[in-house]
């Protein structure tokens, strides 16, 4: 069944109210991108043009929550970007070890991956620490996304069988367990790793984000491509606040926060740090 057009007035409608409720810049070449995935709230609520959809949006929360969902892309996957998880599997957890032996700090990791998607990122880090930080350690992740949809996915913590290529063997046959009977095909997360993940919808594009926590390490990773200049600093600045003194902000390689932010220092391409006074050079070779 072919779905009505946009029109250039209602998507210059949707532009500025995802904008301002998400922080979301849609280019005119997604046009198309969102009349396909709107279209099916339309059928489910009987309704004939987007405006008249909108109009519903604006005055629904439930609504709103649902339509973002649809315009999200969740693209991940298993330790994606390694370099990544290799830095933090050395340089970071080895720091830490050395500043919890030396009494510095608590031998507990608080992680926050932010624009969690459908999990693969907050599991990979709960596998990458459990197994980079040894006994004696506690690790808490928070994982956040705007889309529910996601989000369900990611607390269920199940996924393809496909997927399991993604993940290093050591790691694989450690951590997950392979479905059989009905959940044959399918793979889930053990409990171990389960038990370091707590899960919750959160928009980055808040003013605030209802925590006080700080975390050592927070991952923002092909999260800010979606947003323009302004609200792209204006987040990060939001990021900087919950990072602890020497904290570590990992953002996606298409992303760079060269100018975003004078607080963060570079240490690797896509990785910064909240420079604390006096703390030794974390970058490797340097002291």
């Amino acid at each position: 069944m072919n779905h009505p057009a946009l029109t250039p007035s209602e998507f210059r409608r949707f532009q500025s109210f995802i904008y301002s409720n998400a922080g979301i810049h849609l280019s005119a070449q997604k046009n198309a991108l969102l009349t396909s995935r709107l279209w099916r709230r339309l059928r489910a609520l009987n309704l004939d043009r987007y405006g008249d959809y909108l109009d519903r949006v604006e005055t629904s929360p439930d609504e709103l929550v649902r339509m973002l969902d649809c315009i999200t892309t969740n693209e991940t996957r298993f330790f994606r970007e390694p370099k990544q998880f290799e830095f933090l599997e050395t340089v970071i957890a080895e720091r830490m070890r050395r500043d919890a032996a030396e009494a510095r700090r608590p031998a507990v990791a608080r992680v926050w991956s932010a624009g969690c998607s459908t999990g693969q990122e907050p599991y990979s880090v709960a596998m990458s620490l459990r197994a980079s930080l040894g006994q004696g350690w506690e690790a808490h992740i928070l994982a956040t996304d705007l889309s529910t949809r996601a989000l369900d996915v990611a607390r269920a913590g199940i996924w393809p069988i496909a997927h399991a290529p993604q993940i290093p063997p050591r790691y694989l046959t450690t951590f997950m367990l392979r479905g059989h009977g009905s959940q044959a095909g399918q793979m889930k997360a053990g409990r171990e790793i389960r038990s370091m993940l707590s899960f919750a919808r959160l928009n980055l594009n808040d003013a605030g984000y209802g925590m006080t926590e700080r975390f050592d390490i927070i991952l923002c990773r092909n999260v800010l491509i979606y947003f323009d200049a302004h609200s792209r600093r204006a987040v990060v600045e939001r990021l900087v606040e919950r990072l602890l003194p020497g904290g570590i902000l990992m953002v996606g390689h298409a992303e760079s926060l060269h100018g975003v932010s004078a607080a963060l220092r570079p240490l690797l391409p896509t990785i910064y740090e909240l420079e604390p006074e006096g703390v030794m050079d974390a970058r490797p070779g340097r002291r």
